[in-house]
């Protein structure tokens, strides 16, 4: 275990953390409408194109107002799915990505 790091000592992510390639569980949230999937989809895509197959479970909220996607798919290098977070923070209709 290591000790504290010193002040401006670069953190490291937790995504280097994981075995690449890897079954990865990806949790969206926007405001409920019928283009998230489709735009949260076409980024994953744009970004991990040899993800084959890409299984989607959905949630909406109590009140209806928002939707919460699960998006499982292989990811294959932690710069992927740097790259796919950044897209979802950069996306207008997504409030959070885990």
């Amino acid at each position: 275990m290591s000790g504290p790091k010193e002040p401006g000592e670069p953190v490291e992510s937790g995504l280097a953390l994981i075995d690449y390639p890897s079954q990865f569980p990806l949790k969206v949230f926007g405001e409920d409408s019928e283009e998230l999937e489709a735009i949260v989809l076409e980024l994953v895509r744009a970004r991990c194109p040899q993800a084959e197959h890409i299984e989607v479970r959905r949630r909406r909220s109590k009140g209806g107002k928002y939707l919460a996607l699960t998006l499982t798919f292989t990811v294959y290098s932690q710069k992927q799915l740097e790259e796919i977070y950044q897209d979802l923070y950069d996306c207008k209709q997504v409030v959070m990505s885990l």
